[in-house]
Parts: structure tokens; sequence; C-alpha cells
């Protein structure tokens, strides 16, 4: 039987590595979260411009480095201080709110006291109609009322006309007292509002006694 001759293994080259290969994503386990990795991105680059600026000016990376550390905190205080600020026009704002809806509240309480303070009286809503709501010099809102005494006597009328807005919430509420509307004839009175009303205002008989 021949012998065949002995070859030597030729030692295998380890494969080159490329700028590829090492650009190659990680493995799915090993990938870092989106945002993370732009935010190491970003301030990276923010780090190597201030150290390049530092550089070229001929201050140290420390010192760069510091002075940006230094603006950096000034900027963070500033943001707090316009956050502060604006919680604060915030604040005011919802207690300026909060203040006129209490003043339309006591206002609405008021006037629905006047008219079931009277005794004895009868539903007169149908003999009141309300005219345009106007303004006022004084910037108070105005409203020409009609009564008509539908009756066979003499009544005295209490009115509670409230102020509202578009959308039927209420602004404001007075109570308006006519006095002695003859049998089959008309009055008018003028309702005014408690204080300044902004935006589109209409008026509402509320409720109506004659008595």
């Amino acid at each position: 039987m021949d012998r065949q001759p002995l070859t030597r293994a030729t030692p295998r080259t380890p494969s080159r590595v490329t700028a590829q290969d090492l650009g190659a994503p990680p493995l799915r386990g090993q990938r870092q979260p989106v945002a993370r990795v732009l935010v190491a991105s970003v301030a990276g680059a923010v780090l190597g411009a201030a150290v390049l600026a530092g550089c070229s000016s001929g201050k140290s990376a420390s010192s760069v480095a510091s002075e940006a550390a230094s603006a950096a905190a000034k900027g963070a205080s500033a943001a707090a201080s316009a956050a502060s600020a604006l919680a604060s026009v915030a604040g005011g704002a919802s207690s300026a709110i909060a203040s006129v809806e209490a003043q339309a509240s006591a206002a609405v309480s008021a006037a629905s006291s006047a008219v079931a303070g009277i005794k004895g009286g009868l539903d007169a809503k149908a003999d009141v109609t309300a005219g345009p709501v106007t303004t006022g010099v004084d910037g108070k809102a105005l409203v020409q009322l009609t009564v008509t005494n539908h009756g066979q006597q003499s009544y005295r009328y209490v009115i509670q006309l409230n102020f509202t807005d578009e959308s039927g919430k209420v602004l404001d509420a007075t109570a308006v007292t006519v006095q002695d509307v003859a049998a089959g004839q008309s009055a008018q009175a003028t309702a005014r509002s408690n204080r300044e009303l902004s935006g589109t205002v209409k008026a509402e008989v509320a409720n109506a006694i004659r008595y």
C-alpha cells in the first residue's frame, strides 16, 4: 500500500474585520433605546464642538466644559423662572374665574330671594317681556322690561332677570320691582347688571310674580 506524503495544514488566516462589520447593527438583545442613543450623540457632538472651540481659542477642554456647564445651568434657571411665572399667571386666571362665578352665584341667590320673599304672589312671567341688552355709560348691561297687567285689578310686580352668555350660562342676575300696574295697562322698567359684562350678553326673565 502506497503511503501518501503528509501535508502540513496551512494556518487559517482570521477574516479581516472591515469598517462595514464594525458598523453593523448590534444584536437584537443588545439594541439601545433610540431616544437614549440620540441624546448621547447630541451630547457628544456638543461636547466635541466645545472642545474644538476651546482648542482653537487656546482654551483647555476642561475650561470650555466648565463654561458650557455654567451656561447650561443659567439656561435651566431661566427656564425654571419662566415656568414659575406661567404657573403664577395660570393660578391668577383660575382665581379670577372662580371669583366671577362666585359673584354670579351670589347675584342669582339674592334675586331669587327677593322674589321668594313675596308671600301670596301669583306667577306673572307671561306678563313680562325683555328687550335687547345694551350697555350703559358705566359699562353695565341694561335691559328694558315691559310689564302688561292681564289681570282684573292693579298689581305690583317683582321680576328676576338673569344675564346670560350665548350658551345660557348665567353671568349675573338682578331683581326689579314695578309698582302698581293698572288692570289692562303696561309699564316699563329698566334692569341693570351689578357689574360690567363682556362678550355677547342675553336677557332672560327667570321669574316674576304679581301681588
